[in-house]
């Protein structure tokens, strides 16, 4: 059922990140042996992620070879998402959850119109909560062999090189590590992980090494300038507590689409703290929520994935504690199932009466909801042949349609050119002797608009382009242009 709810109106909701774009790009150039990236690759994350998108990139070919790539590319992270469920399941039980408690947290996290949302996208964070899970499951073994420890470091590495921020969970696991371990080795089960955790989290230094790219220097990018970029110098979000900021407007996104799992969720981490055995999943929601409330610093749409399965798990936990301290405090049940079953039936009717309308509501827009029609329809347009000779054309689209474009025979890279290394890129600038007036076509989308104060190519290329076709309307529309010259305004590819 989780997985059905995820999959069902995949490509139509919700409206297309420019990040799934660039990550389903990359997953191309590793397919197709051109690199970590389609362009130049500076560091900006790890690359695991999108090699693991790259290896799922069979299943959309087998189901869909003929929708746009992005959809393609949601339906690669269906197992992604399958897999974070029955992690979710499985870590549950591990910190001493019963089975329909356990049950209860792979709904509360499989259900939530927010984790619906946002793991059917193509986000690197969906790849690294998965490894960041099992690694909670490994180090919580009932075995307590030493392999599975080490293994779970291996898997903690897995998240890391997937999406750099899960390492913040690092004290979590640790905790967990140790409830997880034997006191007579645990000397060893610790040594073990870091072992595991070194040996699989070094080959991306080492890989840097090898490319003389570990240190900033002329004429490269490097792995130490990135994360300078990426700790000091990108722009951040502001306060989530400051009205008007980006991180607020954010944070408001979230309760508005689950109040219940985020509040609850949050309430139910901080008051398992106190529980020793939830207390690796308590600590890993509560020092998540943390960073994300940092002042000043950068949050993205997309770090709420790493939150949710931890407030999930929290929340049954707790759920099951007061359940259990209920009955006990019922004179004379003790030995008697039919009280704990009729005080979790309770419990669960409860439950039934707070977050059904809400996610009835949330679930049912998503999977009723067309956002993307826009982009069906450039898709469409740049494979009908509407340009004559796309191998000498030279056209500008946002990292969504970039593959589309590559699919109709685009030359990748130079051919066509993602908007943003239009002026963040030197290689793509030599190749544009002439600025503008070297680009064809440009394919002109929200988020191409977006950046035109950032990048004054593409301010020159709207100011001096022509509609030659546009679908939808308002800042929700894709129009095609041809630059230089006036064209043939055409609307939904019909000549008006």
């Amino acid at each position: 059922m989780i997985i059905y709810l995820r999959a069902w109106n995949i490509g139509r909701t919700p409206f297309p990140n420019d990040d799934e774009g660039t990550y389903l790009a990359q997953a191309w150039a590793v397919r197709h042996g051109a690199g970590l990236a389609h362009y130049t690759y500076w560091y900006d994350h790890p690359p695991l992620g999108w090699i693991q998108l790259s290896w799922l990139s069979w299943l959309p070919a087998w189901l869909a070879p003929d929708q746009p790539t992005f959809v393609q590319g949601r339906i690669a992270m269906l197992p992604v998402a399958a897999a974070g469920a029955l992690l979710v399941h499985l870590v549950a039980r591990r910190v001493g959850l019963g089975r329909p408690a356990a049950l209860a947290a792979m709904l509360l996290y499989g259900l939530s119109p927010l984790a619906v949302t946002m793991s059917r996208q193509i986000y690197l964070d969906n790849f690294a909560v998965v490894w960041a899970l099992a690694a909670f499951a490994l180090a919580l073994s009932p075995r307590r062999h030493l392999w599975h420890h080490v293994a779970s470091g291996a898997a903690l590495a897995a998240a890391v090189l997937s999406k750099e921020t899960i390492l913040v969970v690092l004290p979590a696991l640790l905790v967990a590590l140790w409830q997880g371990s034997d006191p007579r080795t645990r000397t060893f089960s610790f040594a073990g992980f870091a072992s595991g955790f070194a040996l699989t989290g070094m080959f991306y230094p080492l890989y840097a090494i090898l490319k003389g790219e570990l240190l900033p220097g002329p004429g490269h990018v490097s792995l130490v300038g990135s994360l300078g970029f990426q700790l000091g110098s990108r722009a951040g979000t502001g306060s989530v507590f400051r009205s008007g900021t980006e991180a607020h407007t954010l944070l408001g996104d979230w309760f508005a689409t689950d109040p219940l799992l985020i509040a609850g969720g949050a309430a139910a981490a901080l008051a398992a703290l106190a529980v020793r055995r939830l207390r690796p999943v308590a600590l890993a929601a509560v020092i998540l929520a943390l960073v994300a409330a940092r002042p000043g610093g950068y949050l993205p749409k997309m770090y709420v994935i790493q939150l949710l399965p931890f407030l999930a798990i929290a929340l049954a936990g707790m759920a099951q504690t007061a359940v259990r301290a209920a009955v006990q405090a019922v004179p004379g049940s003790a030995g008697r199932p039919a009280i704990r079953l009729t005080a979790g039936v309770a419990l669960l009717a409860t439950a039934a009466a707070l977050f059904g309308p809400v996610w009835y509501r949330g679930d049912r827009d998503t999977v009723r909801t067309d956002d993307t029609t826009v982009y069906y329809d450039a898709a469409q347009w740049l494979r009908d042949g509407h340009i004559a000779d796309p191998a000498r054309t030279r056209v500008v689209t946002d990292g969504v349609l970039w593959l589309d474009a590559v699919d109709a025979g685009f030359t990748p890279g130079t051919g066509v050119i993602w908007h943003y290394k239009l002026d963040n890129d030197p290689a793509i600038e030599k190749t544009m002797p002439h600025g503008w007036r070297d680009i064809d076509y440009v394919v002109s989308t929200p988020a191409l608009r977006g950046e035109r104060q950032n990048l004054p190519t593409v301010r020159d290329l709207l100011a001096h382009s022509t509609v030659v076709a546009t679908f939808g309307e308002g800042d929700g529309r894709i129009d095609i242009l041809k630059v230089g010259e006036v064209g043939e305004v055409t609307k939904g590819g019909a000549t008006e």
